[in-house]
């Protein structure tokens, strides 16, 4: 049992290119949630 469990939650990340903003975008999408992020730069986002 993952007490962890985001399957079906939605997740908006701001600032989620880099730092804290990308490992809770990494994480929430490892526990099942589906992750929007957001950065004042596409190129960030699309790595």
């Amino acid at each position: 049992m993952n007490k962890f469990d985001l399957t079906g939650k939605v997740a908006i990340i701001t600032g989620s290119s880099k730092g804290i903003g990308e490992a809770i975008a990494r994480v929430y999408a490892e526990n099942g949630a589906t992750v929007v992020i957001s950065s004042r730069k596409q190129e960030a986002c699309d790595k």
